[in-house]
């Protein structure tokens, strides 16, 4: 038995659930009489749909198909070896499934060695190898062709990436060698840093072709007819494949650089990963290929046993298992079909929400607001977006046409919405105005209809108490901007039945959004948490630590803004008003800051100017703010504020606002876009101590998010 078949034999007893790859060889005479031709196919055996993994057992028959074709290779029996995979998948990268169970360093080193064992044959057979992405490609899939002699890539891929960085690890299977090796330095920190980092950014197929990682590119239809008839032409000589020259001199230095500020603006060196692929990507510039495998396997190994690839795999599973089974979800049974929507509003909020009912689930939509102008404008807004929809070729003509079609606007409720399925107001935010609406709605809405409030902090249960069939009503909060963010908490008031429930959720599910069901408590989730977050930072600045250390402080999280950046997006006007709704509501935890209060009675939109093209504290803004003589640093301020978001979250917890820790962090990843290497925000509470400091006890079992006992 071989070196690389004892090391991965040892490490597939630590994988024990993994899917496991067969490496299928099949033989044929390639067209243009070009010879013999072996062609490995990947496939792990399930539905099209199922991700081809990659993990020890996996990589063996990778092996032992590398086995048979080398052979035959050197005899002279083939004139060239082809990798694929089964329809619509190419691969998807390691397995992390069982990532997570590692325990040891040495077993985490062995994942990397024997990877690089098993990828490194394809490089060195007598014969070139071709890979042909013919489908979805990541991770360890891309790294494979990456050790092939050429590459072909199909215009129809739909999702290419190197994404370890985004998940708290480092293309570890050649990728950081390899790639800027192939395409230069420049070109492969965007793929590897700036892609990873910009929410996990995916390639498709023609960006893959004209960033130079595949030579070729064809259609879907036959994509590996027209590749396998291009490797014939290239073997015979008829094609010569060519590739720009690698700039190792200052360029490469640049680039590295370049990533190294993309990481400290989007990580602060709070995640240790992108550094790490930077170091190798900057050590790679000497072309010597082993030197560069070798600091992959010592990066993945680190990494692997660290807390931000615990974190980052947590995050991972919430967004792709536990977002498409929301936890307390009722029988979708009991939903009922939703064949008409009304919107009541017709401003911006209002007019994204008919948007994004319009093109998910493709029924009428009907605005009303409470005069003409602002009907129109909400319906010419709609109508504006399908246009640029259209200019971009996401839609063609007649559905443009059709969309259009479906939405419209008027006046009166009672002509707009009774013969609507599900209502949704997106009105200004206050009870009395809520309530009103509600109960013009329920006048003539059909008895069915379910009845929906996008609040962000109010009481739905309050909302719907003046209401005759309270039952029908439901919270069902989006975060701005609509299109992009995935959260959408679905709101159980105290009345609210199952039917409403399971239609909301139903609902939820056609829009495409991650529905997470709260209890009808102040501000929900992400308001709350944000809230409570934001309020510390501006109790610290009241009593007179300076704004820029206020927050630097809390940059080493990573967050995805600073806090007065993101004050900035949601309004300050809107920060001031969740925040007096839950100074109401907890005044002994949450306070109004008086000089955000006079932030917004200036008119002000921000607590910054951007003149000279980063955030700046605006003069006018500085003269407003009185500030008392408590002066903390940087680790005081960081210290009170996770004290207040740790105390915030066990006292949820213990409301049960949510089912588990685990929910909150979802809400925080989706609908605040809090990174995965803290995987939302529990897992860094209990990594830092501060749950148990706070609370007494960590968020998360341990082995969740973090490295089994």
């Amino acid at each position: 038995m071989s070196t690389t078949a004892e090391l991965l034999k040892g490490a597939a007893e630590l994988f024990p659930d993994e899917v496991v790859t067969q490496a299928h060889v099949r033989h044929f005479d390639l067209p243009l009489g070009a010879g013999r031709f072996a062609l490995i196919t990947l496939d792990n055996g399930h539905d099209h749909k199922k991700p081809t993994t990659l993990g020890p057992q996996s990589l063996a028959n990778i092996d032992a198909a590398i086995d048979q074709v080398e052979k035959e290779a050197a005899d002279g029996d083939i004139v060239g070896v082809g990798v694929t995979g089964k329809p619509f998948i190419f691969a998807v990268g390691a397995d992390l499934k069982g990532v997570e169970l590692l325990k040891r360093h040495e077993d985490a080193l062995a994942i990397g060695k024997g990877g690089h064992d098993v990828l490194k044959r394809l490089a060195n057979l007598a014969v070139p190898s071709f890979a042909y992405y013919n489908g979805a490609s990541m991770g360890g899939g891309v790294e494979i062709g990456l050790h092939c002699t050429y590459r072909t890539v199909s215009a129809a891929l739909p999702a290419f990436s190197l994404p370890e960085v985004f998940l708290g690890l480092v293309p570890g299977w050649g990728g950081c060698t390899l790639l800027p090796n192939l395409i230069g330095a420049d070109k492969a920190v965007s793929v590897i840093i700036e892609n990873s980092l910009n929410q996990n950014k995916q390639l498709k197929g023609a960006q893959v072709h004209e960033l130079g990682i595949a030579d070729a590119i064809f259609e879907g239809a036959d994509f590996l007819e027209q590749s396998l008839l291009w490797t014939a032409s290239v073997l015979k000589g008829e094609i010569a494949v060519e590739r720009p020259v690698i700039d190792r001199g200052e360029a490469w230095d640049q680039a590295v650089a370049k990533g190294r500020f993309i990481a400290d603006g989007k990580v602060h060196g709070a995640a240790p990963a992108a550094y790490r692929a930077l170091d190798i990507i900057a050590a790679a510039k000497n072309g010597d290929l082993q030197q560069g495998y070798d600091a992959e396997d010592a990066a993945l190994a680190d990494l692997i046993m660290g807390g931000e690839l615990r974190s980052g795999i947590y995050a991972f599973n919430l967004v792709q298992k536990r977002g498409k089974r929301p936890a307390g979800a009722p029988d979708k049974n009991l939903a009922r079909p939703v064949t008409k929507v009304g919107v009541v509003g017709a401003g911006l909020m209002a007019s994204q929400l008919a948007l994004l009912f319009l093109r998910r689930l493709e029924v009428p939509v009907v605005l009303t607001d409470i005069d003409q102008e602002r009907v129109d404008k909400g319906v010419g807004y709609v109508h504006a977006e399908i246009d640029k929809l259209l200019g971009k070729g996401r839609v063609n003509q007649d559905k443009a046409n059709r969309l259009k079609g479906l939405v419209s606007g008027v006046l009166d409720k009672a002509e707009g919405f009774a013969d609507a399925d599900f209502v949704i107001e997106a009105v200004f935010e206050e009870m009395g105005v809520k309530q009103k609406v509600f109960a013009e709605v329920e006048a003539v809405a059909p008895a069915h209809a379910i009845l929906a409030t996008n609040t962000s902090s109010l009481s739905v249960s309050e909302m719907a108490s003046k209401l005759k069939h309270p039952e029908r009503v439901v919270g069902f909060h989006f975060f701005n901007p609509v299109a992009i963010l995935p959260l959408l908490e679905i709101v159980r008031g105290e009345q609210t039945d199952e039917a409403a429930l399971a239609t909301a959720f139903g609902v939820a599910k056609k829009l495409k959004k991650t529905a997470v069901l709260v209890k009808d408590a102040p501000a929900f989730v992400v308001n709350r948490i944000l809230t409570r977050f934001m309020g510390e930072i501006q109790n610290v600045i009241d009593e007179g630590t300076p704004v820029p250390v206020a927050e630097k402080a809390v940059e080493p999280l990573g967050l995805p803004m600073s806090p007065l950046v993101l004050l900035e997006l949601v309004g300050p006007a809107i920060g001031l008003h969740v925040s007096e709704t839950l100074n109401r509501a907890f005044p002994e935890r949450f306070t109004v800051s008086p000089n955000l209060k006079a932030v917004v009675e200036a008119g002000k939109r921000g607590f910054y100017v951007y003149d000279s093209g980063k955030p700046e504290l605006d003069p006018e803004v500085a003269a407003l703010l009185k500030q008392g003589d408590s002066v903390l640093t940087e680790e005081q301020v960081r210290d009170r504020v996770l004290d207040a978001v740790a105390q915030e979250i066990g006292l949820m917890l213990d409301e049960g606002v949510v089912a588990e820790a685990q929910d909150i962090d979802l809400c925080l990843i989706t609908g605040a876009g809090w990174p995965f290497h803290l995987g939302g925000v529990t897992p860094y509470l209990d990594r830092e101590g501060v749950a148990e400091r706070v609370n007494g006890k960590r968020f998360l079992a341990a082995g969740v998010a973090s490295v089994p006992a």
